[in-house]
């Protein structure tokens, strides 16, 4: 196993036991992230995301598979399941990870996961009815921003 794999193993196995910590230091400082709701544009966003999941994720479970990484970039299969906080359904999202490196620490994360399927799971008949649309994928991506601008004004660490 390689230094990256390495990295990529310690990260999720880190989501696991929720130490967001542990999580941020994978991270380069000037390191992206991006998915279906996120697009974060640097390290302290980022930590501060993983944070926030992390502690409104009371049930939150991690299972990770399909390690690989070179020199250049990586990838990895992981799935999250955990009740949607807003409706109390439960989700199992399933997504693929891709990974850029630079200075041994990730330069770029994106999480890909089929937005319609979590929407179905997270919202119910909404998400059926809305959940190719861009105005759910938008009304998602802007209250969940939302919610993680004001965790990082409640956490100077991230400011």
């Amino acid at each position: 196993m390689n230094a990256h794999e390495q990295l990529i193993r310690h990260f999720y196995e880190s989501f696991q036991r929720k130490d967001y910590r542990s999580m941020a230091a994978c991270y380069h400082p000037d390191a992206t992230f991006s998915d279906a709701v996120f697009d974060l544009k640097n390290g302290k966003e980022i930590a501060a995301m993983w944070h926030y999941l992390c502690e409104s994720g009371k049930d939150l479970s991690i299972e990770f598979a399909d390690v690989q990484a070179d020199e250049q970039s990586g990838k990895a299969h992981w799935e999250a399941r955990y009740t949607f906080s807003r409706t109390g359904r439960r989700v199992h999202n399933i997504i693929e990870a891709r990974f850029a490196f630079r200075d041994g620490k990730i330069i770029r994360h994106t999480d890909d996961f089929p937005f319609w399927r979590w929407s179905r799971m997270a919202f119910g008949p909404t998400g059926w009815l809305l959940g190719w649309t861009p105005f759910l994928k938008n009304k998602v991506r802007a209250t969940a921003m939302g919610g993680l601008l004001r965790f990082i004004e409640q956490h100077a660490e991230y400011r």
